[in-house]
C-alpha cells in the first residue's frame, strides 16, 4: 500500500495596507488654536494698546510738568527778586542823599534792566530787549520797586551808603554766580553777565568816583 504525503496548508493572504487621508479636525478643535493671521492682529491689537497708553501717561506727565515750576522758574523768580531789593535799596539811597541821585542813575537804571530780563521768558526776551533797554526807568519805577520790597535801611554818611549799596550788588552777583551749576544755558548766559555788571557796580560804588565833590574842593 502506497504511501501519500498530505498537501501543505493553505498561506493566509497579505492584503496591502492602505494609508488614507488624516481625519480632519473637528471645527470644535480648530477653533481651539488661533491661526497665523490671528496672532498677528492681537499683537498690532496689543502694540496699538501699548502705544496709546504711552502717549496718554506722556502726556499726563507732561501737563503735570506744566503745572509745578520748574527748575528755570524758580532760578528767574529769585533773580528778579534780587534785582528788585537792589532796585529798592538804590532808591532809597538816592531819596536819603539826593546828591547822590544823579550818579547813581546809570547803575540803577542798568538794575532796572536787570529786572525785566528775568522776568521775560527766555523765548520772548530777545523781542523785547529793545523796548526795555529804551525805557528801563520806567519799566521799574521807584513807586514799584519800593512796594514790591522793603525800604531798606540807609546810613546818613554818603561814603558809608554807597559802601552798603557795593555789599548788597556784590552779594547778589556772588548768588548768581553760585546759580550757574543748576541753570539751563540760556539764563545760565544771562546770570553771568548780570553778576559781572553787578560786580562792576560794586567796585564803582567803593572806587569814589561816585562821591561828589564838597563845595571846599
Amino acid at each position: 500500500m502506497p504511501i501519500t504525503t498530505p498537501p501543505p496548508p493553505p498561506r493566509p493572504s497579505r492584503a496591502p495596507l492602505s494609508f488614507g487621508a488624516p481625519p480632519r479636525p473637528s471645527s470644535s478643535s480648530a477653533s481651539r488654536f488661533p491661526g497665523r493671521r490671528d496672532l498677528l492682529l492681537a499683537g498690532g491689537a496689543i502694540g496699538a494698546t501699548a502705544l496709546l497708553a504711552g502717549c496718554s501717561d506722556d502726556s499726563g506727565s507732561r501737563s503735570d510738568a506744566a503745572g509745578a515750576p520748574t527748575g528755570e522758574d524758580r532760578l528767574r523768580t529769585r533773580g528778579a527778586r534780587d534785582s528788585g531789593a537792589l532796585l529798592a535799596r538804590y532808591d532809597a539811597t538816592a531819596d536819603a542823599h539826593p546828591r547822590l541821585a544823579d550818579r547813581l542813575r546809570p547803575l540803577r537804571e542798568e538794575t532796572a534792566r536787570h529786572l525785566e530780563a528775568f522776568r521775560v521768558p527766555a523765548s520772548a526776551s530777545a523781542s523785547s530787549s529793545s523796548s526795555s533797554s529804551a525805557s528801563p526807568s520806567a519799566s521799574a519805577s521807584p513807586s514799584a520797586s519800593a512796594g514790591a520790597t522793603r525800604v531798606p535801611d540807609v546810613p546818613k554818611d554818603e561814603k558809608k551808603a554807597l559802601a552798603a549799596l557795593a555789599r548788597a550788588e556784590r552779594h547778589t552777583a556772588d548768588t548768581r554766580t553760585a546759580a550757574l551749576r543748576d541753570a539751563p544755558p540760556e539764563l545760565a548766559r544771562l546770570l553771568a553777565s548780570v553778576a559781572a555788571c553787578g560786580a562792576a557796580h560794586a567796585y564803582l560804588l567803593t572806587s569814589g568816583v561816585l562821591v561828589p565833590a564838597t563845595e571846599g574842593d
